[in-house]
Order: C-alpha cells, then structure tokens, then sequence
C-alpha cells in the first residue's frame, strides 16, 4: 500500500483520500504512532520555489535509533553526509540525478523524485497503526482521518493537526475557513489529458477521477499559467500510480508537452 504527495499540495493516504494541504511547516508524513516504540518516522518539509511552486525541502526518516536526512542529492546518515549507494543496519539509499530511494529492511520502500513527489509504500504489518498526512492505514477512507469519533475535519484542519511543533520554527499554519475554488472549468481538458491512449493500460487499475479532481485543482490554481508543473504534476503522478499498480504507461511527454 501506497501514500504519496505531489504537484500543488496533493496527497493521497494509504486508504485512499486524496485531498490538498498547502502547509509549509514540517509535518509528520507517515509515522509507526505505537507507543511506547516507533519502529520508524518520517516528516517533510516544503516550500516555494523560485517560480513559487511547492517542492520538498527535505525528507526526515528515522528508522529505530538511525536517522537520515535527505535534500536534493544529499543525504546524511546520523549527521555524516554519506555517498550513495549506501548500505547499513537493514537500510539502502540510492540516488541519481531524478529520484532518491530507500529501502529499508522493516518494510518501508520510499521514493522522492528531489523536487514536488514523494511516494513511501509500507508492509501491511502496519496496518491501523500509523499517523501523519497519510492517515492510520486501516483500509477504511475518512474515518480517523477526517471523521474522529463525532468530529470532521477538513483537510487542512487535519493538516495542520500533522504539525510538527519545533521551537523557532518560522511558519504560519493555512487557514482552516479558505474554501478551495470550484475548477469545473477544467474538466474535459484533464480528463482529455488523462484518458489518452498512452493511458490504456492504468484506467482500470487506478481512481481515474482523483486524478481528474486533482488536475483541475492544479490548473486552477496555475490562473492560466501554463507552465509544466501545472500541466504535468498529476499526470506524472498517474503515470507513476500506474506503474506501481503493475500497468505500462505508454510515452505521453513529447518535445513540446512536459
């Protein structure tokens, strides 16, 4: 099972929520939430760009007592920057100039491709016992995400619940009442997108219309601009859905499209 974020805020939980949360603190992403033992953790950090779009500062994983700290070709292990591939205590890193992996022996597999998307699949022992932006892992969407006992949440409310609370840390929560614009508009253009035929092979194998909602949220948001991170986040997430789910994208770049 699966959870990732991508593009313009967008995150999709181990049960299946896919919803947009544009903090810019760190947060805890997915962690083992058993007491008294986590067995690991792993908290991001985005900011804006030089061409104001959100990516991945950095990636903190803790694995047991072993930390790592990953940023765009970097990473250090337990305050050492070490070269990569890197092998250690059931851990592997590897990285080349697109994505950073890790392996680690417990069961957790993450995949950061150093800029806006990062996808973390984890064994199913851990199952109802995780927390953080991708939720508790208990099969069942919205509940104890956004649904607790009598109370719901919306997405950002839930968010910011994910903070991580560091002393000094400069960062201003997202504002709970801010209703996200209708992008209706954008249908048929992300659903052409979507549903091209380099896409035969994933309609069946993923949530196509989650990935519609989040590419006409994206070009909403983009106000026209078309430039590739509004065009092209989501469909490379799909393309990278698709693949996990065991499907073969055909090629959809070309030389004037993403």
């Amino acid at each position: 099972y699966v959870c990732s974020t991508w593009g313009n805020n967008h995150f999709k939980t181990f049960d299946g929520d896919v919803y947009q949360f544009p903090g810019i603190c760190e947060y805890n992403f997915a962690s083992d939430c058993r007491e008294p033992y986590k067995e690991f953790s792993i908290h991001i950090q985005r900011a804006l760009n030089s061409n104001n779009h959100p990516e991945i500062q950095y990636i903190l994983l803790t694995i047991k007592d072993f930390t790592v700290y990953l940023r765009p070709k970097l990473a250090v292990v337990d305050g050492r920057i070490v070269k990569t591939p890197y092998y250690s205590s059931g851990v592997i890193i590897e990285s080349n100039d697109i994505y950073t992996k890790v392996y680690a022996k417990l069961g957790l597999i993450l995949i950061w491709n150093q800029e806006d998307a990062l996808m973390v699949e984890l064994d199913s022992k851990f199952n109802n016992h995780t927390c953080g932006l991708c939720g508790d892992y208990n099969g069942i969407p919205i509940y104890n995400e956004f649904i607790n006992g009598g109370e719901s949440y919306n997405a950002i409310t839930y968010g910011n619940l994910q903070k991580i609370n560091k002393p000094n840390a400069e960062c201003e929560d997202p504002d709970e009442t801010q209703a996200l614009p209708s992008c209706d508009g954008h249908r048929d253009e992300c659903e052409r997108l979507l549903t091209s035929s380099a896409f035969a092979d994933c309609r069946l194998r993923l949530n196509l219309e989650m990935y519609i909602q989040a590419c006409m949220q994206d070009k909403c948001a983009c106000n026209g601009s078309e430039d590739s991170f509004c065009l092209c986040s989501t469909i490379s997430e799909y393309s990278r859905q698709c693949s996990h789910a065991g499907g073969r994208p055909g090629e959809w770049r070309t030389h004037n499209f993403c």
